[in-house]
């Protein structure tokens, strides 16, 4: 090759092809369906952090933080009362007070029917308990010498640390008392004002919710409904709880069995304590009147109606309710009693019934928008 074909060849203009840079950009990029998953994944931790951070503050806050939501949930189930009383011409304060009064007064009569029913009985629950405690003591004598030996051994340095141990749960016993008394007077208290004011604070809570009015007023309308749905079904579990527990004590023939039933119902709206108090009464009752074998038969009966029979019944009963599959119920119940203790507990169903309200709700309101601009 000489020389003249080098030059000419270096002398030739290259031929470049001309591309567009936001074609380039697209073939180097991430899919779209992958930058989508990619911000979903962002936004779901996002919302997973302000759960989390909100449920840390509602902890540390507790004492303020719950007794508020359950005064919220009672002045929502309790506030048609209010409108009652306010058309027939009771200012809304006073008929706040009224269901307020309301309120304290059964909760007193509960108190006083328990309180009440184990005085009347002192005498034959005494007798009984040291019936059953003599009846223990001959179990022991049945055994042999060495283990008797071992046993009361074992007694005795049970008995010289239970003074303290004792003194310790008294102690604990009158701390834990007197919270609960505060919450209780502090949810009186939200309960009321949040009846006296109760429109006022829905208007508030609409316009700061961030979305369009009509939105906001489905959003809270149906969380009120369905929190007043989830009561009945609580009523009517409860209802199914008394009559259990009352029918077993009137075919054991325990005395005050009306009282029972009644005493199960009411305290039926109170989580895990209620259940407590009311199954004590029941026991101590039958103990008292019809002997340890009666008892033993009266604690089966309420075990299972507080227990087995509740569980089968209760998805059924809030799934009428809230128009939810039972099974749903039951996992949203749970789930919520994990993540947010007695407060999830209460408000998972709820909850969850009023976010498929709200969804069908909207759901029909767009559709409904959609139709009218084809036309």
């Amino acid at each position: 090759m000489t020389e003249a074909d080098t030059g000419s060849s270096r002398d030739r203009p290259r031929a470049v092809a001309e591309i567009d840079a936001a074609a380039l950009s697209r073939v180097f990029s991430a899919p779209t369906w992958l930058r989508d998953l990619g911000l979903l994944a962002w936004f779901l931790l996002g919302v997973s952090l302000v759960v989390i951070g909100a449920t840390w503050l509602a902890t540390i806050a507790s004492s303020i933080v719950v007794p508020v939501i359950l005064g919220g949930v009672i002045a929502s189930v309790a506030a048609p009362v209010v409108r009652w009383l306010q058309s027939h011409g009771a200012p809304r304060s006073v008929g706040a007070a009224a269901v307020v009064v309301g309120l304290v007064a059964v909760g007193v009569l509960v108190v006083v029917l328990v309180i009440g029913g184990i005085v009347d009985h002192s005498a034959e629950i005494k007798a009984s308990l040291q019936e059953a405690a003599d009846t223990v003591a001959s179990w022991f004598e049945d055994v042999d010498a060495n283990d008797t030996a071992g046993t009361q051994q074992a007694v005795e340095v049970a008995v010289s640390a239970s003074g303290t141990t004792f003194l310790e749960g008294l102690a604990e016993g009158i701390r834990g008392l007197t919270s609960v008394v505060l919450m209780i007077t502090f949810a009186l208290f939200s309960t009321f004002f949040l009846l006296k004011d109760g429109p006022g604070v829905r208007r508030f809570i609409d316009r700061h919710l961030g979305v369009p009015p009509a939105v906001a007023t489905t959003i809270t309308g149906n969380v009120i409904v369905s929190l007043r749905r989830y009561f009945f079904g609580v009523s009517m579990v409860a209802a199914f709880n008394a009559v259990v527990v009352g029918l077993g004590a009137y075919f054991l023939g325990v005395p005050l069995w009306g009282t029972i039933a009644l005493v199960t119902f009411v305290t039926a709206y109170v989580p895990y304590i209620g259940a407590f108090v009311a199954g004590a009464f029941t026991v101590l009752l039958t103990l008292s009147s019809q002997g340890t074998t009666a008892a033993l038969v009266m604690l089966v009966i309420f075990i299972l109606a507080n227990g087995l029979l509740q569980n089968l019944f209760q998805p059924l009963a809030y799934g009428a309710t809230l128009d939810l599959n039972p099974l749903a119920v039951l996992i949203v119940t749970i789930g919520g009693g994990c993540l947010f203790g007695m407060v999830g507990l209460i408000l998972g169903a709820p909850l969850t019934s009023a976010a498929v309200y709200i969804s069908r709700d909207l759901a029909a309101a767009r559709m409904a928008a959609g139709s009218s601009e084809a036309k």
